[in-house]
C-alpha cells in the first residue's frame, strides 16, 4: 500500500517538475531561445497554431532567432503574432525569412524576471506540498482501514517527506540555474 502511494507521489512530482521546467523555459533570458516563442500562436487556415508547426526556428547566434516559414504567405501572419505577443520583440523580414533580434535586458527587467521565476518556483512548490498532503491522507486512510500499522504510517510519512524534500531541492536547483542565466549579461 505504502509503495503504491509513493509511486503515485513520485509520478505526480515528476509531472509537476516537468511543468515547472516548461514554465521556466518561457521566461526570457538575455540569450535567444526558440522556446521563448512557444506561447505565440499564428492564424493558419482558420486555426490558432504554434509557430514551430508552421516554420523552422533556429538560433544562429546568441541574440537572434530566425524563422523560416514553410509557406511564404505566412510571413506577415507570423510577424503580426510576434508583435502582438507580450514578449517585446520586433521581428523583421527579408521576404523569405523572419529575423527576431533579442534585445539586451536592462538590470531592472532582469530583476523583474528573477522575481517571476521565483514566483513560478513557489507555485510549483505549493503543488508539491498539495501532492504530499494527498499522499499523507491516503496513508492515514489506510491506517484507519487497518491496512497498515501505526509504525508503518510513521515510516511512510518519513519517506513521503524525504521524497518531497528531494523534489523541492530539484526545483530550487533549477531556479538557481535560471536566475544565473537571467542575470548573465
Amino acid at each position: 500500500m505504502v509503495d503504491e502511494v509513493l509511486a503515485e507521489l513520485k509520478s505526480d512530482y515528476e509531472e509537476t517538475l516537468a511543468k515547472f521546467q516548461k514554465e521556466l523555459a518561457k521566461i526570457r533570458t538575455g540569450r535567444a531561445n526558440v522556446s521563448m516563442l512557444d506561447g505565440v500562436r499564428v492564424e493558419y487556415y482558420g486555426s490558432q497554431t504554434p509557430i514551430n508547426q508552421v516554420a523552422t526556428l533556429r538560433v544562429p547566434e546568441p541574440r537572434l532567432i530566425t524563422i523560416q516559414p514553410w509557406e511564404g504567405t505566412m510571413i506577415p501572419e507570423i510577424e503580426k503574432a510576434i508583435i502582438s505577443s507580450d514578449l517585446g520583440l520586433n521581428p523583421s523580414n527579408d521576404g523569405t525569412m523572419i529575423r527576431v533580434p533579442i534585445p539586451a535586458l536592462s538590470g531592472e527587467r532582469r530583476e523583474e524576471l528573477v522575481k517571476v521565476a521565483g514566483k513560478t518556483a513557489e507555485d510549483h512548490k505549493i503543488a508539491l506540498r498539495n501532492h504530499r498532503r494527498d499522499a499523507n491522507d491516503m496513508v492515514k486512510e489506510a491506517e484507519k482501514a487497518s491496512e497498515i500499522t501505526e509504525d508503518d504510517k510513521h515510516r511512510a510519512f518519513e519517506k513521503i517527506n524525504a521524497v518531497t524534500d528531494e523534489y523541492v531541492a530539484k526545483i530550487d536547483a533549477r531556479l538557481e540555474k535560471k536566475e544565473t542565466e537571467i542575470r548573465e549579461v
